[in-house]
Protein backbone atom coordinates (compact mmCIF):
# COMPACT_ATOMS: atom_id res chain seq x y z
CA UNK A 1 0.00 0.00 0.00
CA UNK A 2 1.46 3.32 -1.09
CA UNK A 3 2.29 6.14 1.74
CA UNK A 4 -0.24 8.32 2.24
CA UNK A 5 0.55 12.28 0.52
CA UNK A 6 -0.23 14.86 3.36
CA UNK A 7 -2.02 17.01 1.54
CA UNK A 8 -3.94 19.73 3.29
CA UNK A 9 -7.39 19.78 2.53
CA UNK A 10 -9.68 22.98 1.46
CA UNK A 11 -13.11 24.14 0.84
CA UNK A 12 -13.60 25.61 -2.46
CA UNK A 13 -17.38 26.10 -2.95
CA UNK A 14 -20.29 25.29 -0.79
CA UNK A 15 -24.13 25.03 -1.47
CA UNK A 16 -27.19 24.99 0.66
CA UNK A 17 -30.98 24.54 0.97
CA UNK A 18 -32.87 24.88 4.06
CA UNK A 19 -35.96 26.08 5.36
CA UNK A 20 -34.31 29.93 5.43
CA UNK A 21 -33.62 29.72 1.71
CA UNK A 22 -33.08 27.74 -1.45
CA UNK A 23 -29.49 28.93 -1.56
CA UNK A 24 -26.72 29.27 0.57
CA UNK A 25 -26.27 32.91 0.32
CA UNK A 26 -30.06 33.26 1.08
CA UNK A 27 -30.31 30.86 3.83
CA UNK A 28 -26.97 33.06 6.17
CA UNK A 29 -29.10 36.50 4.80
CA UNK A 30 -31.74 35.35 7.17
CA UNK A 31 -29.84 33.16 9.48
CA UNK A 32 -27.66 36.48 10.54
CA UNK A 33 -30.48 38.46 10.40
CA UNK A 34 -31.98 36.24 13.42
CA UNK A 35 -34.79 34.54 11.62
CA UNK A 36 -35.93 31.11 12.25
CA UNK A 37 -37.71 29.13 8.97
CA UNK A 38 -40.17 27.20 10.88
CA UNK A 39 -43.76 26.81 10.21
CA UNK A 40 -46.81 23.89 10.81
CA UNK A 41 -46.31 20.78 8.86
CA UNK A 42 -47.91 21.06 4.68
CA UNK A 43 -45.83 18.43 3.58
CA UNK A 44 -48.72 15.77 4.80
CA UNK A 45 -51.39 15.53 7.90
CA UNK A 46 -50.40 13.96 10.83
CA UNK A 47 -53.68 14.25 12.58
CA UNK A 48 -51.91 17.43 14.91
CA UNK A 49 -50.46 20.56 14.35
CA UNK A 50 -46.57 19.92 13.79
CA UNK A 51 -43.70 23.02 13.70
CA UNK A 52 -41.37 21.68 11.29
CA UNK A 53 -38.73 23.09 8.96
CA UNK A 54 -39.34 22.95 5.35
CA UNK A 55 -37.26 24.05 2.18
CA UNK A 56 -38.61 26.73 -0.21
CA UNK A 57 -39.41 25.58 -3.70
CA UNK A 58 -36.50 25.00 -5.91
CA UNK A 59 -36.68 27.27 -8.83
CA UNK A 60 -36.07 23.68 -11.40
CA UNK A 61 -35.51 26.01 -14.40
CA UNK A 62 -31.54 26.04 -13.70
CA UNK A 63 -31.11 22.23 -13.64
CA UNK A 64 -31.59 21.24 -16.72
CA UNK A 65 -31.70 17.51 -15.60
CA UNK A 66 -35.20 18.34 -13.51
CA UNK A 67 -37.64 17.18 -16.14
CA UNK A 68 -41.26 15.99 -15.14
CA UNK A 69 -39.92 12.68 -16.58
CA UNK A 70 -37.41 12.36 -13.90
CA UNK A 71 -39.18 13.65 -11.29
CA UNK A 72 -41.80 10.74 -11.88
CA UNK A 73 -39.07 8.17 -12.19
CA UNK A 74 -37.00 9.73 -9.04
CA UNK A 75 -40.00 10.14 -6.52
CA UNK A 76 -37.19 9.95 -3.90
CA UNK A 77 -36.98 13.76 -3.02
CA UNK A 78 -33.27 13.65 -1.75
CA UNK A 79 -32.01 11.93 -5.71
CA UNK A 80 -32.77 15.28 -7.07
CA UNK A 81 -31.86 17.70 -4.73
CA UNK A 82 -28.73 16.11 -4.40
CA UNK A 83 -27.48 16.50 -7.80
CA UNK A 84 -29.02 20.19 -7.54
CA UNK A 85 -27.00 20.85 -4.36
CA UNK A 86 -23.64 19.35 -6.04
CA UNK A 87 -24.48 21.20 -9.10
CA UNK A 88 -24.78 24.13 -7.18
CA UNK A 89 -21.97 23.99 -5.10
CA UNK A 90 -19.32 22.82 -8.29
CA UNK A 91 -20.72 26.29 -9.89
CA UNK A 92 -19.89 28.33 -6.36
CA UNK A 93 -16.08 26.42 -6.46
CA UNK A 94 -15.92 27.42 -9.87
CA UNK A 95 -14.87 23.63 -10.77
CA UNK A 96 -15.59 22.65 -14.32
CA UNK A 97 -15.43 18.28 -15.21
CA UNK A 98 -13.22 17.85 -17.54
CA UNK A 99 -10.65 14.90 -18.66
CA UNK A 100 -8.18 15.61 -15.78
CA UNK A 101 -10.77 16.72 -13.40
CA UNK A 102 -13.69 14.25 -13.56
CA UNK A 103 -12.11 10.68 -12.73
CA UNK A 104 -10.21 12.35 -10.02
CA UNK A 105 -13.71 14.01 -8.24
CA UNK A 106 -15.13 11.74 -5.44
CA UNK A 107 -18.82 12.75 -4.11
CA UNK A 108 -20.44 11.52 -0.72
CA UNK A 109 -23.53 12.66 0.19
CA UNK A 110 -24.73 10.81 3.16
CA UNK A 111 -28.27 10.71 4.63
CA UNK A 112 -30.39 9.01 7.76
CA UNK A 113 -33.56 8.42 6.44
CA UNK A 114 -32.53 8.14 2.23
CA UNK A 115 -35.72 7.17 0.34
CA UNK A 116 -38.34 6.50 2.39
CA UNK A 117 -40.95 9.12 0.85
CA UNK A 118 -40.70 6.62 -2.16
CA UNK A 119 -40.97 3.27 -0.08
CA UNK A 120 -43.72 4.95 1.45
CA UNK A 121 -45.33 5.44 -2.06
CA UNK A 122 -44.64 2.01 -2.69
CA UNK A 123 -46.19 0.47 0.24
CA UNK A 124 -49.29 2.31 -0.63
CA UNK A 125 -49.01 1.50 -4.63
CA UNK A 126 -48.92 -1.92 -4.05
CA UNK A 127 -51.97 -1.94 -1.16
CA UNK A 128 -54.58 -0.08 -3.68
CA UNK A 129 -53.21 -1.30 -7.57
CA UNK A 130 -51.33 -4.39 -6.41
CA UNK A 131 -47.88 -5.71 -7.43
CA UNK A 132 -48.12 -3.76 -11.07
CA UNK A 133 -48.17 -0.58 -8.80
CA UNK A 134 -44.73 -0.91 -7.17
CA UNK A 135 -42.20 1.14 -9.43
CA UNK A 136 -39.17 -0.50 -11.17
CA UNK A 137 -37.25 2.48 -10.06
CA UNK A 138 -38.00 1.68 -6.26
CA UNK A 139 -34.88 0.19 -5.60
CA UNK A 140 -32.75 2.62 -6.86
CA UNK A 141 -34.51 5.34 -5.16
CA UNK A 142 -33.98 3.46 -1.80
CA UNK A 143 -30.22 2.89 -2.44
CA UNK A 144 -28.24 5.62 -0.49
CA UNK A 145 -25.53 5.38 -2.96
CA UNK A 146 -27.29 6.19 -6.13
CA UNK A 147 -27.98 10.26 -5.51
CA UNK A 148 -24.27 10.51 -5.87
CA UNK A 149 -24.03 8.40 -8.40
CA UNK A 150 -26.65 10.21 -10.16
CA UNK A 151 -25.03 13.51 -9.60
CA UNK A 152 -22.15 11.78 -11.47
CA UNK A 153 -24.07 10.81 -14.76
CA UNK A 154 -25.12 14.46 -14.58
CA UNK A 155 -22.10 16.21 -13.60
CA UNK A 156 -19.57 14.15 -15.00
CA UNK A 157 -17.41 12.76 -11.93
CA UNK A 158 -16.05 9.06 -11.99
CA UNK A 159 -14.35 9.15 -8.92
CA UNK A 160 -14.83 7.22 -5.87
CA UNK A 161 -19.24 7.72 -4.68
CA UNK A 162 -21.22 6.68 -1.79
CA UNK A 163 -23.12 7.51 1.44
CA UNK A 164 -21.69 7.57 4.57
CA UNK A 165 -24.43 6.20 7.03
CA UNK A 166 -23.76 7.79 10.72
CA UNK A 167 -27.35 9.13 11.14
CA UNK A 168 -27.57 12.81 12.38
CA UNK A 169 -23.52 12.91 11.91
CA UNK A 170 -23.42 11.47 8.57
CA UNK A 171 -22.85 14.92 6.76
CA UNK A 172 -19.67 15.63 9.32
CA UNK A 173 -18.63 12.07 8.30
CA UNK A 174 -19.24 12.55 4.63
CA UNK A 175 -16.82 15.40 4.79
CA UNK A 176 -14.15 13.64 7.13
CA UNK A 177 -13.71 11.00 4.99
CA UNK A 178 -13.69 13.32 1.26
CA UNK A 179 -10.53 15.05 3.52
CA UNK A 180 -8.65 11.50 4.46
CA UNK A 181 -9.66 10.64 0.56
CA UNK A 182 -7.92 14.09 -0.97
CA UNK A 183 -4.57 13.77 2.08
CA UNK A 184 -3.80 9.77 0.97
CA UNK A 185 -4.44 11.01 -2.50
CA UNK A 186 -7.04 8.71 -3.71
CA UNK A 187 -8.53 11.46 -5.37
CA UNK A 188 -8.02 15.19 -5.93
CA UNK A 189 -11.24 16.59 -5.39
CA UNK A 190 -14.66 15.40 -3.26
CA UNK A 191 -18.14 16.93 -3.82
CA UNK A 192 -19.57 15.99 0.25
CA UNK A 193 -22.29 16.84 2.51
CA UNK A 194 -25.78 15.61 3.24
CA UNK A 195 -29.11 15.50 1.49
CA UNK A 196 -32.68 14.76 3.96
CA UNK A 197 -36.20 15.06 3.04
CA UNK A 198 -38.20 13.68 5.69
CA UNK A 199 -41.38 14.80 6.25
CA UNK A 200 -43.62 11.94 6.11
CA UNK A 201 -46.10 10.85 7.87
CA UNK A 202 -44.45 7.48 9.65
CA UNK A 203 -40.82 9.25 9.82
CA UNK A 204 -43.36 12.69 11.30
CA UNK A 205 -45.00 10.35 14.04
CA UNK A 206 -41.91 7.99 14.79
CA UNK A 207 -39.72 10.70 16.16
CA UNK A 208 -42.68 12.20 17.95
CA UNK A 209 -44.10 8.90 19.25
CA UNK A 210 -40.46 8.28 20.54
CA UNK A 211 -40.31 12.04 22.20
CA UNK A 212 -37.65 13.20 20.34
CA UNK A 213 -38.87 16.28 18.39
CA UNK A 214 -40.92 18.96 19.78
CA UNK A 215 -45.02 18.72 20.31
CA UNK A 216 -47.22 22.10 20.20
CA UNK A 217 -48.99 22.97 23.30
CA UNK A 218 -51.21 25.60 23.03
CA UNK A 219 -50.03 27.67 25.78
CA UNK A 220 -46.10 27.00 24.30
CA UNK A 221 -44.47 30.31 23.33
CA UNK A 222 -44.27 28.86 19.78
CA UNK A 223 -47.90 28.40 19.24
CA UNK A 224 -47.94 32.65 18.22
CA UNK A 225 -44.90 32.02 17.13
CA UNK A 226 -43.55 28.85 14.91
CA UNK A 227 -39.99 30.36 14.87
CA UNK A 228 -39.52 29.79 18.38
CA UNK A 229 -40.44 26.17 18.44
CA UNK A 230 -36.54 25.29 18.11
CA UNK A 231 -34.24 26.33 21.33
CA UNK A 232 -31.28 24.47 22.13
CA UNK A 233 -30.09 24.80 25.12
CA UNK A 234 -32.62 26.81 26.59
CA UNK A 235 -34.70 26.28 30.10
CA UNK A 236 -37.69 25.24 28.33
CA UNK A 237 -36.24 23.21 25.43
CA UNK A 238 -38.86 20.54 24.45
CA UNK A 239 -37.33 18.74 21.34
CA UNK A 240 -36.33 19.16 18.50
CA UNK A 241 -37.64 20.51 14.93
CA UNK A 242 -37.50 17.75 11.88
CA UNK A 243 -36.77 19.65 8.81
CA UNK A 244 -35.56 19.38 4.98
CA UNK A 245 -32.56 20.12 3.84
CA UNK A 246 -29.69 19.82 1.46
CA UNK A 247 -25.97 21.18 2.00
CA UNK A 248 -22.71 20.08 -0.23
CA UNK A 249 -19.11 21.14 0.23
CA UNK A 250 -16.20 21.34 -2.55
CA UNK A 251 -12.90 19.69 -1.20
CA UNK A 252 -10.01 20.07 -3.13
CA UNK A 253 -6.10 19.30 -2.10
CA UNK A 254 -3.54 22.06 -1.64
CA UNK A 255 -1.62 21.16 -4.57
CA UNK A 256 -4.73 20.78 -6.74
CA UNK A 257 -6.02 24.31 -5.43
CA UNK A 258 -2.70 25.71 -6.85
CA UNK A 259 -2.81 23.94 -10.43
CA UNK A 260 -6.45 24.85 -11.19
CA UNK A 261 -6.04 28.24 -9.74
CA UNK A 262 -8.83 27.98 -7.28
CA UNK A 263 -9.53 29.92 -4.27
CA UNK A 264 -10.28 28.05 -0.82
CA UNK A 265 -12.54 29.60 1.47
CA UNK A 266 -11.46 27.13 4.56
CA UNK A 267 -9.46 24.79 5.61
CA UNK A 268 -10.65 21.12 7.04
CA UNK A 269 -8.00 21.37 9.89
CA UNK A 270 -9.45 18.67 12.17
CA UNK A 271 -11.34 15.44 12.30
CA UNK A 272 -12.07 13.31 15.35
CA UNK A 273 -14.52 10.32 15.70
CA UNK A 274 -15.72 7.69 18.06
CA UNK A 275 -18.58 5.68 19.29
CA UNK A 276 -20.27 5.12 22.62
CA UNK A 277 -20.82 2.05 23.08
CA UNK A 278 -23.55 3.60 25.68
CA UNK A 279 -26.73 3.95 24.43
CA UNK A 280 -29.18 3.64 20.48
CA UNK A 281 -29.90 7.18 21.54
CA UNK A 282 -28.60 8.63 24.34
CA UNK A 283 -24.97 10.82 23.73
CA UNK A 284 -22.11 9.82 25.92
CA UNK A 285 -19.43 11.99 27.76
CA UNK A 286 -16.77 10.24 27.57
CA UNK A 287 -16.30 9.22 23.74
CA UNK A 288 -17.53 12.94 22.85
CA UNK A 289 -15.10 14.31 24.40
CA UNK A 290 -12.71 12.10 23.43
CA UNK A 291 -13.77 12.80 19.80
CA UNK A 292 -13.42 16.17 20.36
CA UNK A 293 -9.49 16.33 21.91
CA UNK A 294 -9.33 13.59 18.60
CA UNK A 295 -9.66 17.17 16.32
CA UNK A 296 -7.92 19.46 18.53
CA UNK A 297 -4.47 16.73 17.90
CA UNK A 298 -5.34 16.20 14.61
CA UNK A 299 -5.33 19.84 13.89
CA UNK A 300 -1.97 20.31 16.04
CA UNK A 301 -3.73 23.01 18.23
CA UNK A 302 -5.11 23.15 21.86
CA UNK A 303 -8.34 23.96 23.09
CA UNK A 304 -7.53 27.55 23.66
CA UNK A 305 -6.85 28.14 19.96
CA UNK A 306 -10.85 27.23 18.99
CA UNK A 307 -12.85 30.72 18.91
CA UNK A 308 -16.14 29.47 18.43
CA UNK A 309 -18.57 26.37 18.81
CA UNK A 310 -21.17 25.12 16.05
CA UNK A 311 -23.07 23.03 18.83
CA UNK A 312 -24.78 19.84 17.44
CA UNK A 313 -27.25 21.43 19.91
CA UNK A 314 -30.75 19.63 19.10
CA UNK A 315 -32.88 21.31 21.68
CA UNK A 316 -33.70 17.99 24.03
CA UNK A 317 -33.03 18.21 27.72
CA UNK A 318 -30.70 15.31 28.10
CA UNK A 319 -28.78 16.05 24.63
CA UNK A 320 -27.95 19.84 25.06
CA UNK A 321 -26.78 19.07 28.51
CA UNK A 322 -24.13 16.64 28.00
CA UNK A 323 -22.95 18.31 25.69
CA UNK A 324 -22.45 21.44 27.74
CA UNK A 325 -20.71 18.93 30.05
CA UNK A 326 -18.67 17.93 27.30
CA UNK A 327 -17.66 21.48 26.37
CA UNK A 328 -16.75 22.47 29.93
CA UNK A 329 -14.12 19.24 30.03
CA UNK A 330 -12.98 20.39 27.27
CA UNK A 331 -12.52 24.12 27.70
CA UNK A 332 -12.95 24.99 31.57
CA UNK A 333 -12.67 28.10 32.32
CA UNK A 334 -12.72 29.53 29.11
CA UNK A 335 -15.90 28.30 27.96
CA UNK A 336 -17.87 31.50 29.37
CA UNK A 337 -15.60 33.53 26.87
CA UNK A 338 -16.32 31.23 23.46
CA UNK A 339 -19.44 32.12 21.54
CA UNK A 340 -21.65 28.84 21.27
CA UNK A 341 -23.88 28.65 18.15
CA UNK A 342 -27.00 26.20 17.54
CA UNK A 343 -28.02 26.54 13.78
CA UNK A 344 -30.79 23.76 14.74
CA UNK A 345 -32.32 26.81 16.35
CA UNK A 346 -33.11 28.46 13.04
CA UNK A 347 -32.96 26.07 10.63
CA UNK A 348 -34.28 22.42 12.42
CA UNK A 349 -32.92 18.78 12.87
CA UNK A 350 -32.76 17.54 8.96
CA UNK A 351 -30.61 14.33 10.33
CA UNK A 352 -28.48 13.22 7.68
CA UNK A 353 -27.97 16.85 6.31
CA UNK A 354 -27.72 18.74 9.51
CA UNK A 355 -24.04 18.43 9.94
CA UNK A 356 -23.43 19.59 6.24
CA UNK A 357 -25.67 22.67 6.93
CA UNK A 358 -23.83 23.51 9.76
CA UNK A 359 -20.80 23.35 8.12
CA UNK A 360 -21.58 25.50 5.67
CA UNK A 361 -22.79 28.07 8.17
CA UNK A 362 -19.54 27.43 9.74
CA UNK A 363 -17.54 27.89 6.89
CA UNK A 364 -19.96 31.62 6.36
CA UNK A 365 -19.04 32.75 9.73
CA UNK A 366 -15.49 32.27 9.30
CA UNK A 367 -15.68 33.98 5.77
CA UNK A 368 -17.77 37.00 7.87
CA UNK A 369 -16.09 37.13 11.04
CA UNK A 370 -19.69 36.91 12.53
CA UNK A 371 -21.25 34.16 14.95
CA UNK A 372 -24.52 33.20 14.53
CA UNK A 373 -27.76 32.62 16.89
CA UNK A 374 -28.63 30.16 19.32
CA UNK A 375 -32.19 31.65 18.46
CA UNK A 376 -34.69 31.67 21.09
CA UNK A 377 -32.49 30.89 24.38
CA UNK A 378 -33.80 31.34 27.74
CA UNK A 379 -30.96 30.54 30.64
CA UNK A 380 -31.25 27.45 32.35
CA UNK A 381 -29.25 27.51 35.72
CA UNK A 382 -28.38 24.29 35.14
CA UNK A 383 -26.20 25.20 31.97
CA UNK A 384 -25.35 28.87 33.25
CA UNK A 385 -21.52 29.71 32.39
CA UNK A 386 -21.60 29.31 28.64
CA UNK A 387 -21.90 32.19 26.07
CA UNK A 388 -25.02 30.62 23.90
CA UNK A 389 -25.28 33.40 21.16
CA UNK A 390 -28.79 35.61 21.89
CA UNK A 391 -28.12 37.71 18.39
CA UNK A 392 -25.44 37.19 15.37
CA UNK A 393 -22.49 39.88 16.11
CA UNK A 394 -19.00 39.96 14.74
CA UNK A 395 -16.43 37.89 16.04
CA UNK A 396 -13.11 37.54 14.83
CA UNK A 397 -12.28 33.88 15.33
CA UNK A 398 -9.58 31.21 13.17
CA UNK A 399 -10.84 27.94 14.54
CA UNK A 400 -14.32 26.89 14.80
CA UNK A 401 -15.37 23.66 15.97
CA UNK A 402 -18.38 21.86 14.34
CA UNK A 403 -20.11 19.03 17.01
CA UNK A 404 -22.01 16.30 15.39
CA UNK A 405 -23.88 13.09 17.27
CA UNK A 406 -26.19 10.42 15.94
CA UNK A 407 -28.26 7.29 16.54
CA UNK A 408 -26.53 4.73 17.30
CA UNK A 409 -23.87 6.47 19.83
CA UNK A 410 -21.79 7.67 16.62
CA UNK A 411 -19.72 10.83 17.12
CA UNK A 412 -17.76 13.18 14.61
CA UNK A 413 -16.26 16.61 15.41
CA UNK A 414 -14.65 18.82 12.80
CA UNK A 415 -12.64 21.88 13.09
CA UNK A 416 -12.77 24.80 10.45
CA UNK A 417 -9.85 26.98 9.86
CA UNK A 418 -10.28 30.70 8.26
CA UNK A 419 -8.73 31.19 5.48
Amino acid sequence: MKAPKNRRVFAIGQAAITPLGATAEATWRRAVANEAGFRELSRCSVGSRTIVGEVPDRDSTGYAFDTPRERHNWGAAYVLETIAVCQDALLDAKLSMGDDVGPRTACLMGSAINGADCLRQAFLRFQSVGANGVSPFLLPNICANVPAGKAGCVLGFTGPIFSPQGACASGNHAIAIGARMLRDGDADFAVVGGVEMPLVPEIVLGFANMNATFKLRPTDRAAANPGQASRPFSIDRRGFVLAEAAAAVVLAAEDAVAAHGLKPIAEIAGIGWTSDAHHFTRPHQTTIVRAIREALADAEIDAAAIGSVNAHGTSTPAGDAVEVACLREIFGARLPHIPITANKSQVGHSLGAAAAVEAVLSILALQHQTVLPTLNYLPDPALAGADFVPASRPHRHEFVLSNSFGFGGTNCCLIFRGV
